[in-house]
């Protein structure tokens, strides 16, 4: 049976996306040109406005992708303006690879002949230890779709454990009640990241064929649930190349990631565009997002909310993830392994997906710290208490 719809639900059924959609794909340079001049003035610190979706369509559109330097070029001085020059880092730790979901582009799917492994909750602070030692003190702990493998008392008892050396701990898994999203806080969770993955209802059921993920209104309410719980962190995103229509998902996250920051305003909210990778599951993206047009979907998100985090992830080269922190990002991965114990015995278990950027996190420190910009291993100060 399919989950009750959520708050959000009832706001992006009231969205019509293909009519946005359509904005996109029609906007001329005159309306363009329009825009541009509306984000640059909207950025400034006197101004009242902001952009809305149609905006972000026209921002979105085939036609802006040649405006490119210009729409990059204000998308920095917000960055600049909103978040200074510091940039959080953090890292994944994968807990395991063991799904009951079927999902036709993921290299964890139920049925893949992969090598599957779950970590003990020593072995997993074995990894987090590691990864401390390389600096990082936002971990986000990843894991496939399997409620017996990694159950809500196994999430628990790993961030418990971890939560005396690790300030920052967030977690990637399915999505969980209100209660255990509350007893993971309880615990010491920060923060919750789910992806959408795709926005458009048709293409989410043909792409996950069988498993809990296939409830595509319980995972849209999740972030909900976990706000509700007191999580501090909600990350959100959807992947690029799944749906014909990259624009139509951008668009519906960035009224995802509006509505949480309205609706639950002490929460700190990201979003991340990470695009197909190749992995087991050989899933070929059903539409290429070039270089390009990516660099447009995140310049277009930075001017349409301001003061959302945007996270890059190591899927991507290392000479784009180091010209989008210069642009947009403020908040990126270094050093991973997306395998279960990857970071202590790696090639042990299946990874999710291929890696690009293959530079140690000392090596993405010194890359920022040469640009002008701070690596942020840790917050000075916690975000504000949900309670006060």
């Amino acid at each position: 049976m399919a989950s009750p719809a959520g708050l959000f639900a009832r706001e992006l059924a009231a969205l019509d996306i293909p009519a946005l959609a359509r904005v996109s794909a029609e906007a001329d340079e005159a309306r363009v040109d329009a825009v541009l001049r509306r984000a640059v003035a909207a950025g400034r610190p006197d101004a009242g406005g902001r952009l809305d979706l149609a905006d972000l369509a026209v921002l979105l559109s085939p036609a802006a992708t040649g405006r490119l330097e210009e729409l990059a070029q204000a998308a920095r001085e917000t960055t600049l303006r909103r978040f200074g020059r510091a940039v959080r880092l953090f890292a994944p730790l994968y807990v395991s690879n063991a799904c009951l979901s079927s999902c036709t582009y993921c290299g964890f799917a139920k049925g893949l002949e992969v090598a599957r492994r779950t970590l003990t909750v020593d072995e997993a602070e074995a990894e987090a230890r590691l990864l401390a030692d390389r600096g990082f003190r936002h971990i986000l702990l990843v894991s496939g779709e399997h409620r017996v493998e990694v159950s809500a008392g196994y999430l628990v008892d790993v961030v418990e454990r971890l939560r005396p050396f690790v300030p920052s701990i967030s977690v990637e898994t399915q999505t969980w009640s209100d209660d255990t999203y509350s007893r993971l806080v309880a615990a010491g969770l920060d923060g919750v990241v789910h992806y959408q993955e795709t926005y458009d209802r048709e293409r989410y059921a043909q792409v996950h064929v069988a498993g809990w993920k296939r409830d595509y209104d319980r995972r849209l309410s999740s972030f909900e649930r976990a706000a509700r719980a007191g999580a501090r962190r909600l990350g959100l995103g959807v992947l690029l190349g799944l749906a014909p229509d990259w624009r139509a998902d951008v668009l519906a996250l960035a009224a995802h990631a509006s509505f949480l920051a309205r609706r639950f305003w002490r929460t700190e909210v990201s979003v991340a565009l990470p695009r197909i990778k190749p992995s087991a599951s050989g899933f070929p993206p059903t539409v290429v997002v070039g270089d390009a047009e990516f660099v447009q979907a995140h310049a277009a998100l930075r001017l349409f909310e301001p003061d959302a985090a945007i996270s890059l992830s190591t899927r991507e080269p290392a000479a784009l993830r180091d010209g989008l922190v210069r642009i947009a990002v403020t908040t990126m991965s270094a050093g991973s392994s997306t395998e279960p114990g990857g970071y202590g015995r790696p090639g042990t278990a299946q990874e999710q997906f291929s890696i690009s950027d293959e530079r140690s996190p000392a090596d993405v420190a010194a890359m920022l710290v040469g640009a002008g910009y701070e690596p942020v291993w840790k917050d000075a100060f916690p975000l504000v208490d949900a309670t006060g």
